[in-house]
């Protein structure tokens, strides 16, 4: 009889009987009220979330609902039974689907991205030809680099995402938690254990993260996304002020009270689609501890998150509604044990990040080593791209590729007498080795061909403003571009030099639109963290590259002495500015 339902109509009996069923369990001897029986098991934390919040009169958003009747990770058997019929998910099981990595993108794309996870981003180059292999013969035959050091496999039919993901497993990979309301891909220093300045080796702690994630289902529960990321201090940054949680790598003076030496300062908060950074909350903890305090904050996350609003579903309106003071609180709580807190001026100033340091070839503390940072436009690579770069690592290198959020690739332990073969060897697969200061700035998410959220071409655009400003404009230190889509951010244009967020641009009376962006200039990160400021809004993409270039120019032309762009806008200010780039595009016409 199986035979005769198809996915839908099985779902929907399954739930008719499953509804059934605990109403005759639930009814009390003689017709009286259900009985409530208390939630217990992993799922009990988010369970009884949503019921206080049920009992304080609020209303569970649709998602809530929907993890309350079926949890995501146990989607599975039905994942496989929809792949076997060729049927994309519908309705709630879309959000259940990305459980396991899998994430329907229509009407952008009918098909399915997986979204993989690796901690500290880094791959050995049988994984990394794995891949190639995977998006080849299951995707579109290419893989993107996100801004979160990870890869995405795009143009995947309905049939070949089950498969997809059992041979992620079988190369040591998965994809599990990598979309929903789950913790993302765990980010640390991409030049962590090989690099000169950093003060701790980020690896075994995002490892240590990661396994415990994957082997804890509680933390699944969670009332939306939540980001974690490890920062060694080294050259290159992980960007963990614009994470939920940032594990900052830091070196505590004598004379505080406490053992000196490095340790983990813990910031809180950042969500920068919010326009919010992680703060300092003045804890220090012992870098072994991480996974332990990483725990608990989530725990309280699931106990206090916001469950019927998604947009602020998020931890920092936890924080905003109880105060750092009032949140760390009940974290101590569940640790059973204070904080040590130490003032600002117990921490030595942090080694600063090194804006260029992504590209190139840099020496590694590994004397005679060196890592060689492969540009990669928009992070877009083709799986012969990619398996050229396997065999670049393997027979040039140690053997590691390591990932960016910058979206682009290292390769690492290369010695210095191989440093030209590897470099000509990178040209030959239509890739860069050069310390390109345009190319280093700019990052750009998926945009409107990939994503459903997206208002504009983001990767198009990119392309275009490298392609025109590079002829045109000679940098001499990076400027960061930052092009996204819509207000998810996922490209983080509030942190960029310049961002560019999509915008429809209407055309005529009827209504008719065009790709756009609104365009944003100001933002940082580290510590120059600021926002950036709205200054041309509604600029249609075909314009957006003279636009940029025009900021660009007027930055070299009338910048003083050693000014960065973020200074030289932040002095100038948004109607100066305005002006002179205005005034300049009026003499090009």
């Amino acid at each position: 009889m199986s035979g005769d339902f198809t996915v839908d109509q099985k779902r929907y009996l399954e739930g008719f009987m499953s509804g059934a069923q605990v109403a005759r369990a639930g009814r009390a001897p003689g017709g009286g009220s259900p009985a409530t029986a208390e939630p217990t098991g992993p799922d009990a934390p988010s369970l009884k979330a949503m019921a206080r919040t049920e009992a304080e009169g609020k209303k569970l958003c649709p998602e809530e609902k929907a993890k309350r009747e079926e949890m995501g990770l146990d989607a599975w058997p039905r994942m496989e039974e929809a792949a076997r019929e060729g049927v994309y998910p519908k309705g709630p099981d879309i959000l259940r689907w990305k459980y396991h990595g899998l994430f329907y993108v229509a009407p952008a794309q009918d098909s399915f991205m997986c979204r993989l996870r690796m901690p500290n981003g880094i791959l050995t180059h049988w994984q990394f030809r794995g891949i190639a292999d995977i998006a080849e013969i299951h995707g579109g035959g290419y893989a993107d680099v996100t801004t979160r050091a990870n890869l995405q496999i795009r143009e995947i039919p309905a049939t070949d995402g089950v498969i997809l993901l059992e041979k992620l497993v079988d190369l040591g990979l998965t994809a599990k938690g990598s979309g929903g309301d789950n913790i993302r891909n765990v980010t640390g220093t991409p030049t962590a254990g090989i690099d000169p300045q950093e003060l701790l080796d980020t690896r075994p702690y995002a490892k240590a993260w990661h396994h415990h994630i994957l082997n804890t289902r509680t933390l699944y529960g969670l009332p939306r996304k939540f980001n974690v990321a490890f920062d060694g201090a080294g050259q290159i940054g992980a960007l963990e002020d614009t994470n939920d949680i940032g594990f900052q790598a830091v070196e505590v003076k004598e004379g505080f009270g406490v053992e000196p030496g490095v340790w983990f300062r813990l910031a809180l908060g950042g969500i920068t689609g919010h326009k919010d950074f992680a703060r300092d909350t003045g804890v220090i903890l012992p870098p072994a501890d991480a996974t332990k305090v990483a725990d608990a904050i989530i725990r309280v996350f699931i106990d206090t998150g916001d469950r019927t609003d998604r947009k602020k579903a998020r931890l920092k309106y936890v924080l905003d509604a109880l105060g750092f003071d009032g949140f760390l609180k009940k974290v101590e709580e569940r640790l059973g044990a204070p904080f040590v807190r130490v003032p600002a001026d117990a921490v030595k100033p942090r080694p600063e990040a090194d804006r260029m340091a992504h590209l190139g070839v840099r020496p590694q503390k590994q004397a005679g080593l060196n890592w060689i940072g492969i540009g990669v436009p928009v992070g877009r690579m083709t799986a012969a791209q990619m398996r050229g770069l396997a065999d670049i690592a393997q027979n040039l290198g140690d053997g590691d590729l390591r990932l960016t959020v910058w979206q682009n690739v290292l390769v690492s332990g290369v010695p210095d007498a191989r440093v030209t073969v590897a470099k000509a060897a990178i040209t030959a697969l239509g890739l860069t080795a050069d310390a390109d200061a345009l190319q280093a700035g700019i990052v750009a998410c998926t945009g409107a061909a990939g994503c459903r959220f997206g208002n504009a071409d983001t990767k198009a655009t990119a392309r275009a403003i490298a392609a025109y400003c590079g002829p045109r404009v000679a940098l001499d230190s990076p400027v960061n571009i930052h092009v996204t889509g819509c207000h998810n951010s996922c490209a983080q244009h509030y942190i960029g030099d310049i961002g560019l967020i999509g915008a429809r641009v209407a055309i005529n009376e009827d209504g008719d639109t065009v790709d756009g962006y609104n365009l944003l200039v100001g933002g940082g990160f580290g510590t120059e963290a600021a926002i950036a400021q709205e200054l041309f809004e509604q600029v249609k993409a075909e314009d957006a590259p003279a636009l940029v270039e025009r900021l660009l120019s007027g930055w070299t032309a009338q910048r003083l002495p050693g000014e960065t762009f973020a200074a030289f806008t932040r002095r100038l200010g948004p109607a100066a500015l305005k002006s002179l780039v205005e005034t300049a595009m009026e003499r090009a016409e």
